[in-house]
């Protein structure tokens, strides 16, 4: 079937804007004037009534998974302007499997009654009779209550896992964890079914398309570690064969030993492997924390907290051999870099490897790069290294990133412009459920440099991106990131039809209203997946 829309404003990856573009089954194959479109022979026309379009979004870093599980418990995030607030919605959550009481997104430095993190005697004010855990808007941080910290035998004797912390205040465990010692609590929780699994990634996808998102390039492997890799997979595949995958999925492999990377890759996992809907992208590593938790790895202590230098969750021989065994078996890297020192053992991880095993187009990358010195902006440059960004992460981070790493390290930090203007290709995305998948807030947070309010001075102004640059982030930038940039992102002849419709012009909106654009419709493959109601 050839549809052909026309009277709209349409940006095909460069300037000027079209009229009109046609799509035939799944790919589109015109894009011209309106005179031009009339000419055509089709099953359909449409009038867009003047409206935007552009290439679908690709979120280049996420937890599609780990949305869909998050969208099941306590929505926290609209609830941490007090603790008193966060601990009510919490408590009118619904008990899960095994008994848990479980919600995500508090942020302790939104709370307006206190400064601190939530603790098990906060938590013990939910339930005495139900484990409850609370996991901070990071991903990095969570509380539980004395119950669990019971069910699970956490005692004061209880040893500190490597590349995480259990706190201690008066020497027994006070209910924070943080990085790899909140395994302890993930691992107690009873198993998903695989239907269980499908209805996540249900949900997942039909919020996603409510925010114009066609693509992702998700981590999901990790996030229940009592399922094995396998299942996840099934259940990607029976959605898409049963329809049901309304968002096309780059894998991104989180393993954290050598020997289970290699029984994955030896099974022909490897970067490409896999249908336009669902395919295997890169080995991701999670090498730090957050900075909004004090766990990023810094190369100096905490401006804020000079006790502490943040986490690293890998020794560099662990970088080194998970690296180096997946750039000598072509698969590409995507590594979780937040702190400058975590940032250094990646590199010289990711130069070793280089240097073993040579590769022209390997397209290894780092997500979030966000604390960074100049030195390492030129390392990523001469490396051909990609850049996950995550520009919404600013609507946050610039109220606290000067206190917590020092004005001269902020100096230089979250500086994707300048890794740009090096020559490395950026993508961007938001890290969901870390921050809801608002393309539009990030693609405003990119050009304002400010949060999504305008209630602070842009944050190193001379970093912000053009709005062409930062719609190119999460489109056809982000589909280079899995080597897809000659498939998608772009609205031209022999590409997939997946493209959003907006209400307004972004590039006639004022910059600070750009998040407030509505979106009208999201089409993947040509096939209709939400329309505004």
């Amino acid at each position: 079937m050839k549809t052909v829309y026309y009277h709209a404003c349409v940006y095909t990856g460069s300037l000027p804007l079209q009229e009109s573009f046609g799509v035939e089954n799944d790919h589109f194959f015109f894009v011209g004037s309106n005179a031009e479109a009339r000419k055509l022979d089709a099953d359909a026309f449409v009038d867009l009534e003047g409206a935007f379009v552009c290439a679908g979004f690709n979120d280049s870093h996420m937890h599609l998974l780990n949305y869909g599980q998050t969208l099941t418990t306590a929505p926290l995030q609209e609830h941490t302007g007090s603790l008193e607030d966060m601990l009510h919605c919490l408590a009118q959550a619904p008990i899960g499997r095994g008994g848990w009481i479980l919600g995500r997104g508090w942020n302790q430095d939104y709370f307006s009654d206190t400064g601190r993190m939530p603790n098990r005697w906060d938590l013990d004010r939910v339930s005495l009779t139900n484990p409850v855990c609370a996991v901070r808007a990071c991903g990095h941080a969570l509380s539980v209550n004395s119950k669990a910290l019971e069910l699970l035998g956490i005692t004061a004797g209880i040893p500190q896992p490597e590349g995480g912390q259990i706190v201690l205040e008066n020497g027994q465990p006070n209910g924070i964890f943080f990085d790899n010692a909140m395994d302890l609590i993930y691992d107690a929780f009873p198993a998903p079914s695989k239907e269980d699994l499908k209805s996540m990634i249900r949900s997942a996808c039909k919020a996603l398309n409510a925010y114009g998102i066609t693509s992702v390039q998700s981590d999901d492997y990790c996030v229940f570690r009592n399922v094995p890799w396998q299942t996840v997979n099934e259940a990607f595949r029976e959605l898409e064969t049963s329809g049901e995958l309304t968002v096309r999925v780059y894998e991104q492999a989180n393993f954290t030993d050598v020997a289970a990377l290699a029984e994955f890759a030896e099974s022909g996992n490897i970067t490409g492997a896999g249908t336009s809907l669902f395919r295997i992208g890169p080995l991701k590593m999670l090498g730090d924390g957050a900075l909004g938790a004090r766990t990023a790895y810094l190369t100096k202590a905490y401006a804020d907290a000079p006790d502490t230098r943040g986490l690293s969750v890998f020794s560099q021989k662990e970088f080194d051999d998970l690296i180096g065994y997946a750039n000598a078996h072509n698969m590409q890297c995507a590594i979780h870099c937040i702190g400058d020192a975590c940032l250094d053992m990646v590199l010289s991880s990711l130069e070793k490897a280089l240097a073993e095993h040579p590769r022209k187009d390997h397209r290894h990358g780092i997500v979030h790069c966000q604390i960074t010195r100049r030195d390492q902006l030129k390392k990523i440059a001469e490396l051909g290294l990609h850049v996950y960004a995550q520009s919404i992460f600013l609507d946050y981070d610039i109220h606290m990133v000067k206190d917590r790493v020092g004005e001269a390290l902020a100096q230089t930090s979250y500086s994707w412009k300048t890794l740009k203007n090096l020559g490395c290709t950026v993508s961007n995305g938001s890290d969901c459920p870390v921050e809801l998948p608002n393309v539009l807030g990030g693609i405003q947070c990119a050009v304002t440099r400010s949060d999504l309010k305008g209630s602070v001075r842009a944050y190193l102004p001379d970093e912000a991106f053009t709005v062409q640059e930062a719609l190119d982030s999460f489109t056809h930038g982000s589909a280079y990131a899995s080597f897809e940039e000659h498939r998608k992102g772009k609205i031209q002849p022999g590409q997939l039809a997946d493209f959003v419709v907006l209400e307004e012009n972004p590039f006639t909106v004022s910059a600070s209203q750009l998040s407030g654009i509505s979106l009208l419709q999201t089409f993947l493959g040509g096939r209709n997946v939400y329309k505004k109601s």
